[in-house]
């Protein structure tokens, strides 16, 4: 591809000939299809996503049918994949197009991003690729492409360097084909510019892009200053009934796992059985430690200690206070449940 061509022209003529146009949300590409995949596309892989958007879009195949669902069951279809703030936020913007919007997504930039977890780049691309409306996109891949093609210095995360990163991304916007456009960055920072090893030799602008000429692909973008992840702890009480059921509990709707249900966490100046006695109503003894195991959030690991605790005396009665139930995990039912607690209850399962 000769380098007289414009940067978008390149990368048009590469993505009609290599892009990926077969993913799910990219077939009948409408505004609500195109942004739950972009939610959930934040910070997890296509190859993650498939399986989930596919069996979301199954039970939720529009707007109004995700705005009338209860949250549990929204976030038990999200379960797994992570960072579960988006599906409370995905859950909550569905209400919001419902009651102020009619069930229909606005069409502009500003009035996209009034929708919960909805930023600037979000907002272009659901725009762009359902409705070819010209807005420039700067997701993560898209940063990476312009900070080496363009040879810009800094970590993406800082703002003066998003300033500039978003300058260059309105200057080589596609006006005549805004969404393949958008759709070609990403499937460009995706394929063949990626973080480890790009495929320079395969790249549409390699001609002129800066990283390349000077044999920098390796220091950029710019990696983000090292920081020590902070190590927290946690006991998890694992206790189970007569009839094989544990008691899981729901969580308040904010922080890392909010609105989920898992096993009550004790306290580290309690003892277990006293806390189960005082705090949950329930007498019940420890049967045994199961093994521990280390879980990485994006800005903290934390360390889960678990005991399985089995109850005493025949009653299932338990206090008064957060949401509580005794969870049959042989046949699970449509409840929010972390990936950490699915890993507990499965080595209970698993037991012999």
């Amino acid at each position: 591809m000769t380098a007289h061509l414009s940067f978008s022209e390149r990368l048009l003529a590469w993505f009609d000939r290599h892009g990926r146009k077969d993913l799910p949300w990219q077939q009948s590409a409408t505004p609500y299809r195109v942004w739950v995949s972009e939610i959930m596309l934040q910070q997890t892989q296509v190859s993650t996503v498939i399986s989930y958007y596919q069996r979301f879009m199954a039970r939720f195949p529009d707007v109004r049918a995700l705005a009338s669902a209860e949250l549990d069951e929204v976030l038990h279809l999200w379960s797994g994949l992570g960072y579960y703030a988006r599906a409370r936020h995905l859950h909550a913007a569905a209400q919001h197009v419902c009651s102020v919007y009619d069930g229909v997504f606005p069409t502009d930039l500003e009035a996209m991003q009034t929708l919960p977890g909805v930023g600037r780049s979000t907002a272009a691309a659901i725009l762009s690729l359902a409705s070819g409306v010209a807005e420039p996109i700067l997701d993560g891949n898209v940063k990476r492409v312009f900070a080496r093609h363009a040879g810009i210095d800094g970590w993406p995360g800082d703002v003066a360097v998003q300033r500039r990163l978003w300058a260059l991304a309105e200057t080589r916007m596609s006006t005549t084909r805004p969404g393949p456009y958008n759709q070609a960055l990403m499937d460009l920072g995706a394929t063949l510019c990626t973080r480890a090893q790009p495929r320079c030799e395969q790249c549409p602008v390699r001609g002129d892009c800066v990283a390349r000429l000077g044999a920098r692909q390796s220091e950029l973008p710019t990696p983000r200053p090292r920081r020590v992840q902070p190590l927290r702890s946690t006991t998890m009480l694992l206790v189970e009934n007569a009839e094989g059921r544990i008691l899981l509990e729901q969580r308040l709707p904010v922080g890392i796992w909010g609105g989920l249900w898992a096993p009550p966490e004790c306290p580290p100046d309690w003892e277990p059985t006293a806390f189960c006695h005082e705090r949950l109503g329930v007498v019940a003894a420890v049967i045994r430690e199961l093994p521990g195991f280390r879980h990485t959030f994006s800005h903290f690991q934390l360390d889960i200690r678990a005991l399985h605790l089995r109850t005493q005396g025949g009653s299932d009665r338990v206090m008064e206070g957060p949401e509580r139930v005794w969870y049959n995990s042989r046949l699970p039912d449509a409840r929010g449940l972390a990936a950490p607690v699915q890993r507990l209850l499965a080595s209970l399962r698993d037991e012999p």
